[in-house]
């Protein structure tokens, strides 16, 4: 008999779940569809590397009519997916103040799972 597969947790940074809800239901839909593929540890269908921010940290990608939505995500640590930063591209580059805020949120994130792993060092 084979063993239960183990899911994949997601992490939600800041305000990227409150941001992602405002996204139109189409766009949502197709950026939960890429990222149930990568808690079953499947490829996403639309992502890319984002190593402008950090080593392992990739995007999703999504468009439609009104515009371009994106999800900052870094890859798997453990058993979690963290969401770095989801927003609305304005322009075809990606804003500063977008890179700065999900390279900002990626430090603190690396910083707690640094933290994380000395207490269970300790115990």
């Amino acid at each position: 008999m084979k063993g239960k597969i183990k899911s994949t947790l997601v992490a939600w940074e800041g305000d990227s779940l409150d941001v992602l809800r405002s996204f139109p239901k189409a766009v949502r839909e197709d950026l939960g569809y890429d990222l149930r593929r990568l808690q079953n540890g499947e490829k996403p269908l639309n992502s890319r590397p984002m190593k402008s921010i950090g080593k392992r940290v990739y995007e999703l990608k999504q468009q439609d009519g009104g515009g371009w939505y994106r999800m900052i995500y870094l890859l798997k640590v453990g058993d979690t997916v963290f969401i770095l930063h989801c927003f609305r591209k304005q322009t075809r580059k990606t804003s500063q103040k977008d890179l700065n805020l999900a390279k900002e949120r990626l430090k603190n994130v690396l910083a707690r799972i640094r933290e994380e792993k000395k207490h269970e060092r300790k115990t």
